[in-house]
């Protein structure tokens, strides 16, 4: 296969991760729009617990992200039965795992003053944590379908759910938050139930399409067979590292609307409109990351590694055209984008600070998603774990202090330290691919 021909197949596979990840962003920017349209102690709220929500949230999508090289690997080989039991495997672990989840944040409940957020949003708070918390177990079941969908090269299916998700969500939001018609006004908590419906929905959506569908008949006939340790342990080993390092990497994010809220609701608010603005390029570069996930995963399969290599390039490529494309957007009209989002001067005045170091980070996250989704297609897990700490640990968290408290920076430093974080993982991700493919080895 040409280079050519790498770059359509990457965007034929990217292309509905990308549509996904649009709808989760409209989703994203709906809730913040409509929250803040209502008040800025409202949005401030919902910064606070989204920031907290995220660490568990990305942990378990990272966890799940674990089956794409698995199923993608055994799909290339067309060793369906096994994938559905290695689907089932992943399935009953992210469970149990989002369980352990979900009594770790109910526990956390009780602590939220540790946490230091501005006192006069407290009330706003309590209910709205208490509604997402019961929305981690679906959003544990809809990604390992999703992502078992994804290594077998079906990225349409999860993106008409997510879509339709995306549709209840934003429905619920307007009847709820303002109170339209015969719906009470419910403010904050009104979107919080809106987003705990529409991923119930989208679960049970997604699992009645695997087992109904002919496509996944013969996942489903594997899907039945008892499970065994060893499969267990593969999903485990493959998986753990990639959960790890998504939620070191959030809770650099999550830290930083910590500090946020030390300097004021304001600050806070305007961090929470610019991350909400900065999934537009995340989302964007994370779609065709996943695709080089599961295209490398499907080369894996068939000991090509040239075909790794190419399909890696060409991932590189598009997401630093992508990238460029994004900043673009952010630089010409972020004023206008910050004013959807709230009328409050003091929040847009905040927020204009932050588009700077937004772009700043526009390549580092470019480049540490396609080298870091490269290793993962691989099922070289190991690095991602490694390298977490050091750029987002080691690295990240000293400077965030740094950069906010010591040069007295407040939520732009905040921003600065991300970006310095992301590119030191992006060399670091460079370096481990470049070792595993000298390392590579058929399988036998």
């Amino acid at each position: 296969m040409n280079r050519d021909k790498e770059y359509s197949v990457l965007l034929k596979l990217g292309f509905p991760v990308l549509i996904t990840q649009l709808g989760v962003i409209i989703v994203s920017f709906s809730d913040t729009l409509m929250i803040g349209r209502y008040g800025t102690p409202e949005l401030a709220a919902a910064a606070f617990v989204n920031s907290l929500f995220l660490i568990p949230i990305v942990m378990q999508i990272g966890f799940s992200s674990g089956l794409t090289p698995l199923i993608g690997a055994l799909f290339s080989r067309n060793d369906l039965p096994e994938a559905g039991r290695m689907m089932k495997s992943g399935l009953l672990v992210n469970i149990l795992l989002s369980v352990i989840f979900t009594l770790i944040m109910g526990a956390l409940y009780f602590f939220i003053e540790f946490f230091n957020p501005p006192s006069d949003i407290i009330p706003l708070i309590r209910p709205y944590y208490l509604i997402i918390l019961g929305s981690l177990l679906p959003m544990a079941v809809f990604a390992s379908c999703q992502q078992t969908a994804n290594g077998s090269t079906d990225t349409a299916m999860p993106m008409w759910i997510m879509l339709g998700g995306n549709i209840l969500n934003i429905t619920g939001n307007f009847l709820l938050i303002y109170g339209i018609g015969v719906f009470p006004e419910l403010g904050l908590k009104g979107a919080g139930i809106s987003t705990l419906f529409a991923r119930w929905c989208m679960s049970f959506a997604i699992l009645a399409v695997i087992f109904r569908r002919k496509r996944y008949k013969e996942y489903v006939s594997g899907f039945m067979h008892p499970l065994t340790r060893a499969i267990n342990r593969v999903v485990i080993k493959t998986s753990y590292p990639v959960m790890i390092q998504s939620g070191v990497e959030c809770m650099l994010w999550t830290w930083g609307a910590v500090v946020c809220g030390e300097f004021g609701k304001f600050q806070l608010a305007a961090y929470q409109v610019v991350n909400t603005i900065g999934q537009l390029g995340f989302m964007i570069y994370m779609s065709f990351a996943a695709a080089v996930s599961i295209r490398v995963a499907n080369f894996t399969g068939l000991d090509n590694i040239e075909g790794i290599r190419r399909t890696t390039r060409a991932g590189l490529n598009i997401s630093l055209i992508l990238g460029t494309l994004a900043s673009v957007v952010f630089i010409v009209f972020s004023h206008q984008l910050i004013r959807l989002f709230t009328p409050d001067d003091k929040v847009l005045t905040s927020a204009l600070g932050l588009i700077i170091p937004l772009i700043l980070y526009q390549y580092g996250d470019a480049v540490q998603l396609n080298y870091g989704n490269a290793l993962r297609g691989m099922s070289v897990v190991k690095p991602l774990l490694t390298v977490s700490v050091i750029g987002y640990v080691v690295m990240g968290i000293p400077w965030l202090y740094i950069f906010a408290h010591g040069f007295g920076l407040g939520n732009v430093g905040v921003y600065y330290s991300f970006s310095l974080a992301l590119f030191t993982c992006s060399i670091l991700y460079y370096r481990s691919y470049r070792k595993a493919i000298r390392n590579f080895r058929p399988v036998q």
